[in-house]
């Protein structure tokens, strides 16, 4: 039979709502599964839909009837899409809605919340607004010509998408030829010795840190660019190992590409939503992997630093081996905001995938007046996450800011 050429991949079309104009709409175009899953669902004010329960008097099965009150249009519901309905209040994203399913359910139907979204959306009960806040607070302030060319220059960026959603060969044969290496008792060994050394000859290279950053502080310029360059190159790496980690739980890599995440950071990622349909622990170990490149090459760079004389090249393998071992703590470490690695693990272990937007919107809460009706310990855990990540964000913008001043200063 004759090749039959591959139709090109799918771009997905959204329906958002501009805002404070009740009958606008515009149709937005996401180029990458990466794009997609940071959108947060909006459903309408309370006061705009109408929600009844009815119930099967043959199968006992529980049924929504979902009513648009500006409309008068109405929806049908099962139980698993009312959940889901219940959760699409514009904090948290489709990933997060998404493992809060399968935690709620034990299982995941990958058409089930696109399917959903583009039903209300037709009835006009649902908008989407982007995943990174920075867009969402342009977008509402259109009117001011400066900061909607921003927004509109952001959207721009999160568009352009280099991908392909034909690599789960790739990864396999990765796979076979020694990538299936990573994820055996010995490679889990070998990274905690590594992250011993590196301690060690981290902690004796900042003892004598004033002479190594002479070296950064005579070439400023080239420091700066060559150190972040060649770190942005091993986060290839990083999602490399992601998708290794889908092929040794069974799973497929459905994308691999570059994009600019919140429509401003330039980064490569690796789909990694069918893991989903395997265990927590293929979940955590997937998350973890990853962030272990980091780890192996801030203690090579950490040796070579030792080894080589002091100069340009000992103060650029210094600083490139700190850089990789602020990345592997950023990246596994939950509370800064950042929804990272290290946060997705956290809320699959506590079972709570909305946790920073809950933690966020009762702490706003405490000083409106207006705190959600849950439990004591629910109100622990949402003050403790934010106050550990605040006094974390700040540690590290001091900390990162005394490094700066002590290598140009």
């Amino acid at each position: 039979m004759a090749d039959v050429k591959p139709p090109p991949p799918a771009k997905l079309e959204l329906l958002v709502r501009r805002d404070g104009d009740d009958a606008g709409f515009e149709v937005r175009q996401v180029g990458s599964g990466a794009a997609w899953v940071k959108m947060r669902p909006q459903r309408l004010p309370p006061e705009e839909w109408e929600l009844a329960e009815v119930t099967s008097r043959v199968g006992r099965q529980k049924g929504f009837i979902l009513k648009n009150r500006r409309t008068d249009r109405f929806l049908m519901l099962s139980e698993a899409e009312r959940f889901l309905w219940d959760r699409m209040d514009g904090r948290a994203s489709v990933q997060d809605i998404a493992t809060a399913y399968l935690l709620q359910f034990g299982q995941f139907d990958f058409q089930l919340i696109p399917g959903l979204i583009r039903k209300l959306q037709r009835a006009r009960l649902l908008t989407l607004t982007p995943g990174s806040r920075l867009r969402h607070a342009l977008a509402q302030r259109r009117e001011r010509w400066l900061l909607h060319a921003a927004e509109a220059a952001l959207t721009a960026l999160e568009r352009i998408n280099v991908s392909s959603r034909r690599v789960q060969s790739l990864f396999d044969r990765m796979y076979r030829w020694g990538g299936f290496l990573l994820f055996t008792w010995a490679a889990g060994a070998a990274c905690a010795l590594l992250g011993a050394l590196g301690l060690v000859v981290g902690w004796h290279l900042w003892r004598e840190w004033e002479v190594i950053a002479r070296g950064l502080g005579n070439h400023p310029v080239l420091a700066i660019l060559s150190v972040k360059l060649l770190f942005f190159g091993t986060l290839v790496l990083h999602q490399v190992v992601h998708g290794l980690a889908l092929i040794h739980y069974g799973r497929r890599v459905h994308e691999f590409g570059f994009t600019f995440l919140h429509g401003f950071v330039p980064t490569f990622y690796v789909d990694v939503t069918d893991i989903f349909m395997a265990s927590r622990r293929a979940r955590v170990v997937t998350a973890v992997s990853g962030t272990l490149v980091h780890l192996v090459l801030g203690t090579a760079w950490f040796v070579m630093a030792l080894k080589v004389e002091p100069g340009f090249l000992k103060a650029f393998a210094t600083a490139s081996g700190i850089l990789q071992w602020q990345a592997f703590a950023l990246s596994l470490y939950p509370f800064c905001f950042i929804e990272m690695d290290g946060y997705h693990v956290l809320v699959d272990l506590l079972g709570l995938p909305t946790l920073k937007s809950d933690a966020l919107a009762y702490v706003r809460g405490l000083f409106s007046g207006s705190t959600p009706a849950s439990s004591p310990r629910e109100h622990a855990l949402w003050i403790g996450y934010v106050g550990l990540s605040t006094v974390s964000v700040t540690a590290f913008i001091l900390f990162y800011a005394a490094f700066i001043f002590g290598v140009f200063g």
